[in-house]
């Protein structure tokens, strides 16, 4: 997570909480935003007052995707899912999984894509811990952004 943020997060969410929000969370790479991710998003968005998003930075798509990713840097991602008009925040990560940003904002439902089952979301037993939920959203099919990069080298 970036330096600094800790504090601006951590006052996001009380006072959020404070107004009796309920706070969604998920998470992810968001790169080359498409059809699939607007559709989580979406869903995401129904299930509380606040989303809220943890968006892989740079590094982090690296570490998880390999060279060559992300295809857009992270200003463009986080620009890109603000103007969805779903999302009430983005905050960037730079670890691996978003755990430690999870464990900050404490959201009421944490959310992820059909290709997850619940026991192996990052953040399930914290978030159940303090009495949350996890919301698994089917995936949209045919959407996927490697299978895009894929073909579009394949052309």
């Amino acid at each position: 997570m970036r330096k600094n943020i800790k504090s601006t997060i951590h006052k996001d969410c009380i006072k959020w909480k404070s107004s009796g929000k309920c706070i969604v969370f998920t998470n992810g790479c968001f790169d080359l935003l498409h059809k699939g991710h607007t559709d989580l998003l979406m869903t995401s968005a129904k299930f509380g007052d606040i989303l809220v998003v943890g968006l892989n930075s740079d590094i982090s798509v690296k570490m998880l995707k390999g060279e060559g990713r992300p295809i857009q840097p992270e200003s463009i991602r986080l620009d890109a899912l603000i103007k969805t008009g779903l999302v009430s925040r983005v905050y960037l990560f730079d670890d691996e999984t978003p755990l430690n940003l999870i464990k900050i904002i404490k959201p009421d439902i944490l959310v992820k894509g059909g290709d997850y089952s619940p026991d192996e979301v990052v953040g399930k037993s914290e978030v159940t811990e303090w009495g949350g939920k996890v919301k698994i959203v089917p995936l949209t099919p045919g959407y996927s952004t490697t299978k895009t990069i894929q073909k579009m080298n394949r052309q």
